[in-house]
């Protein structure tokens, strides 16, 4: 009998059982969910009061006589099979409380980076408006403008009406 030594596949037979952990992990929630319910925690009361009286009263029907052994070896293996699932429910939840936490990490640095980059906005956009020139900056200009053009024309203001520019009149004074 030839052995198959391919190292790529598993050994054990091919096409055998195969489940999904992600459904069985899905059912362990689904299931640690209803374990802490107040309808299973009745429920559960309820059921063990009747096994009890049952078990006291009913001389015929006594199954389980007063140590309630089989009543314990059912807790028992409930708490057997209850404590592994909601364990994993657990852990699953640990796993999306850690993906959300990192997502929420992220969105964080991306607003704190794009309020840095506002901030530094706003502090060049400060910069630029101190340099800009206000209202007074704009007047003693054109003051000392007017005053320069004063002492350059004289003291009279040259007149414009009747077609003749001021060019005109600096032409006739101009030497020629």
């Amino acid at each position: 009998m030839a052995r198959n030594d391919d190292l790529s596949t598993p050994r054990g037979t091919p096409g055998g059982p195969s489940y999904d952990p992600d459904a069985f992990a899905r059912f362990a929630e689904r299931m640690a969910r209803f374990l802490g319910t107040g309808r299973y925690l009745a429920a559960q009361t309820l059921f063990v009061f009747v096994w009890i009286v049952l078990n006291l009263t009913a001389v015929s029907l006594r199954w389980d006589p007063y140590p309630f052994i089989l009543l314990n070896l059912a807790f028992s293996t409930q708490a057997a099979y209850a404590a592994p699932m909601i364990l994993l429910a657990q852990n699953r939840q640990a796993d999306r409380d850690k993906a959300e936490v990192e997502r929420d990490r992220e969105m964080n640095a991306r607003s704190l980076a794009d309020t840095e980059f506002l901030a530094r906005e706003i502090a060049g956009i400060r910069l630029a408006l101190e340099r800009k020139p206000d209202r007074d900056d704009v007047t003693e200009a054109l003051d000392r403008l007017t005053r320069t053009i004063e002492q350059g024309y004289g003291a009279e203001e040259p007149s414009y009406a009747g077609g003749s520019s001021g060019d005109d009149e600096l032409r006739e004074d101009e030497p020629g």
